[in-house]
């Protein structure tokens, strides 16, 4: 037995555990529909499962999502000590990132964005530079992502949160229009090209399996990576802002077939769509120096670490052969790095990925009925 090996699911968050709950809860979500026909309106029904939800209001569609931070806080609040900053700016992009890269996966224009901030406790809120970081940071993120901060709910939940720590989260509506703009992969089809949108580290997945490498590292957080940095400094790397680069591709004419956010169950999200596909991958991103040193201190290997983080992929797009340079074009003119990386090929689903010769089998991601 490898004694330096620290799996994800051993580090907490067992997924084979978490999902059933998410099935349920679809499955009881789906009898509520008629309330939205009562009202004069419509679900998209095979919305459902999707990154977001979406509902036919007439002259155009409707998304919502709601995300939250998870533990990342809780690495601002240690790195606090080593670098004189509360790095509340930093995963205030992280929370609306959460958010609004779901939003985007349907097509969607994000519109408006709320906020959720709940506090162990109202000493918290004594910090006012903490606070300050946070606001301003939240503020910011929404002007990149071109959504307005409509408000939020800021409860002080002692018992509930603990003392000291704040949890984040925060919602989002978006628009579908023109209707056609409506990506559920119902285009997507064997021969179409998978281009990947790069990540700018671990962004906001994985965090309690790099905590508790954290705890096990000599130096900690402090710990020197491969770019020089401390390993907790380049935890809090913000995610990656997607939206610019959907709404560019949709200006440029890309047919865009399907979007997938890459985040929890890493590069197994690249097959969340329902259908029978093989998704065969043939050109890997460069891994964040963070990201490879997370999985050999770990002790992860290829099917570990990329079933499980973004390993330098944060979005998948999926558009036709003929449409994917010009794809990866326009998302770098957007600044954010693109690889065609592969294709869809007829077959049972799963992910090939032929670089690292791991095969992730379709029961392997259960979010959805």
């Amino acid at each position: 037995m490898n004694e330096r090996k620290l799996t994800y699911g051993a580090s907490g968050v067992d997924y084979s555990r978490i999902d059933p709950l998410k099935l349920m809860a679809q499955a009881a979500a789906r009898d509520t529909a008629p309330n939205l026909r009562a009202a004069g309106y419509a679900e998209i029904e095979e919305s459902r499962g999707e990154s977001a939800y979406v509902i036919d209001m007439g002259d155009f569609l409707l998304a919502a999502i709601t995300e939250c931070l998870g533990t990342k806080a809780l690495v601002a609040d240690a790195m606090r000590a080593l670098s004189g900053r509360s790095h509340y700016d930093s995963i205030a992009q992280d929370t609306i990132a959460m958010a609004v890269n779901d939003l985007v996966t349907v097509g969607a224009r994000p519109l408006a964005v709320h906020a959720y901030w709940a506090a162990g406790g109202s000493s918290w809120f004594d910090d006012e530079e903490r606070m300050a970081d946070l606001v301003r940071g939240w503020k910011a993120a929404c002007n990149a992502s071109g959504v307005s901060w409509g408000g939020g709910e800021t409860p002080s939940l002692s018992g509930v949160v603990c003392e000291g720590a704040m949890d984040l989260a925060a919602s989002c509506v978006g628009v579908v229009r023109p209707k056609e703009r409506l990506t559920l992969g119902e285009r997507l089809r064997a021969g179409d090209a998978i281009v990947i949108l790069a990540s700018g580290g671990i962004h906001a997945n994985g965090i309690t399996l790099a905590r508790k490498l954290a705890e096990r590292l000599p130096q900690g957080y402090a710990t020197r990576i491969g770019d020089g940095r401390m390993y907790g400094e380049a935890l809090l790397d913000p995610t990656v802002l997607y939206p610019k680069v959907t709404e560019a591709l949709f200006a440029a004419g890309v047919e865009i077939r399907y979007m997938s956010n890459i985040t929890g169950h890493g590069w197994r999200k690249l097959m969340r769509h329902p259908a029978a596909l093989t998704y065969r991958v043939t050109r890997l991103p460069p891994v964040p120096p963070v990201l490879e040193f997370l999985a050999r201190e770990a002790g992860l290997d290829a099917r570990e670490a990329y079933g499980s983080l973004n390993m330098g992929a944060g979005f998948a797009v999926f558009v036709p052969q003929a449409q994917a340079a010009l794809a990866v074009e326009t998302s770098e003119r957007e600044g954010v790095r693109a690889f065609h990386a592969g294709r869809v090929e007829a077959g049972d689903k799963r992910v090939i990925i032929e670089p690292l010769g791991v095969t992730f089998e379709g029961e392997s991601l259960a979010v959805r009925l």
